[in-house]
């Protein structure tokens, strides 16, 4: 990973990029993105710090290992457009549904191949990284990507046939954790709290309790137990949630990702 390459810088692209600068993963003359807008591309190096380029040819000819951050749909126009210039490659994708599967099918044979999940939270430090267990990256590159990744957030290796309901908690978790955080804000805000001081209550809350539960290991249920005292406050609360469905529509949700998920293979 000596210089690595983003076909793409999008979000994601600007967390893990702009992470692994400011960690010292690499330097910022080492790391090089490309992206069809240029202006935009030029912008965001100068707040991140990359090394901006011209051309998808110009980033595979500088880089031996590059992370496809682009749009899903965008792939296969730029597998096309790089052709045999990516023999020899070691290729990181974080594009949603692009596994080592799909990546078989299409890449040259000395293509070397990993599929990462990461979620939003990367983009402070804190995210979580879900590497397909089939790739044919050496082991020794992977543990140098693995290490690389690890500096923003939390990494994890799934079976392939785990990767999709791994990304649904992950990936889209992180949406279901903010509508949350919203619904309680607003019950604050309801009975008087001020809107911003409401999120950051409840923001401060959920990440101590997730952080808890990290540390210790202890059972999320005997976590709310501890919380719930006989007669109390805090167990109305957990009946009036189980009384509408709380925990039922949490599964669903999930549910109703893996059913999108099975309509698109």
């Amino acid at each position: 990973m000596d210089k690595i390459g983003f076909i793409g810088m999008g979000n994601m692209a600007q967390a893990i990029a702009g992470g692994f600068i400011s960690k010292g993963v690499a330097a910022g003359e080492n790391v090089f993105a490309y992206a069809p807008d240029q202006q935009k591309l030029k912008k965001n190096s100068e707040k991140i710090g990359f090394t901006p380029v011209a051309s998808l040819a110009e980033l595979i000819g500088k880089c031996d290992t590059l992370v496809m951050a682009c749009k899903p749909h965008q792939v296969p126009s730029v597998i096309r457009d790089a052709g045999e210039t990516l023999d020899g490659k070691a290729l990181i994708s974080i594009a949603l549904g692009w596994d080592f599967a799909a990546y078989a099918q299409v890449l040259p044979d000395d293509t070397r191949i990993q599929f990462v999940m990461p979620n939003t939270p990367a983009q402070i430090g804190d995210g979580v990284f879900l590497f397909e267990a089939i790739y044919t990256l050496e082991e020794d590159e992977r543990m140098q990507v693995m290490d690389a990744f690890s500096h923003l957030g939390m990494v994890y290796e799934l079976p392939a046939n785990l990767m999709g309901i791994g990304g649904a908690i992950t990936g889209c978790g992180p949406a279901f954790i903010d509508m949350y955080i919203e619904a309680m804000g607003d019950a604050a805000v309801k009975y008087g709290i001020p809107r911003g001081l409401a999120y950051e209550l409840v923001s401060a809350t959920v990440r101590g309790s997730a952080g808890l539960q990290l540390e210790t290991g202890v059972h999320p249920g005997a976590l709310k137990d501890a919380v719930c005292s006989p007669g109390g406050s805090t167990i109305r609360g957990v009946g009036a949630l189980e009384e509408r469905g709380f925990r039922a529509a949490c599964v669903s949700a999930i549910d109703a990702v893996m059913d999108y998920q099975t309509e698109r293979t």
